[in-house]
């Protein structure tokens, strides 16, 4: 379990990150054409899992559009944008912005991403959604960069997270 803040009020994930140099856990998602998304379709990729609660948000629309500039200068690396979001609101949002080197992925199914990567928030008023997380992958699907934000009106350090991707 982590502790995480919203404008300072604390409140908890129902687990951890994946630790670094484990494999990443599976998922099956949904794209924003209603189709599935699973980990075995990102076999020998570099992967950077931008997490966060909703894109109805300023800081969470801000990192799709970030991690998307970001995507266009990356090599074999595809950044997946998580979130509870219905894939009707990740098209709408992708169309309006012209985001278009990210894939945008649902949980809203089963919300089992959530539980295996642990960051669905069990308690405040963001309950049941996912927390501000980022997870790297290499191409082996093994996880070696991860930030839990500590704070939920806090961006990513997506710095640190493009680094991890130069030290593979």
């Amino acid at each position: 379990m982590s502790t995480i803040t919203l404008k300072g009020n604390p409140f908890q994930t129902l687990g951890s990150l994946p630790e670094i140099g484990s494999q990443a856990p599976d998922f099956t998602l949904i794209k924003s054409d209603l189709s599935e998304f699973t980990i075995n379709s990102l076999q020998g990729k570099r992967v950077i899992l931008n997490i966060f609660p909703s894109l109805d948000t300023d800081v969470c629309a801000t990192s799709v559009r970030k991690f998307n500039e970001a995507a266009s200068e990356l090599e074999n690396t595809i950044v997946v944008c998580v979130s509870k979001d219905l894939p009707f609101a990740h098209k709408r949002f992708c169309s309006t912005e012209g985001i278009d080197k990210v894939v945008t992925a649902s949980d809203f199914r089963d919300g089992n991403f959530g539980i295996a990567y642990g960051v669905t928030m069990m308690n405040g008023p963001l309950a049941g959604l996912h927390s501000r997380a980022v997870v790297v992958l290499d191409e082996k699907g093994k996880v070696i960069y991860v930030e839990q934000v500590p704070e939920i009106v806090q961006e990513p350090d997506y710095l640190s997270a493009l680094k991890a991707l130069t030290k593979v």
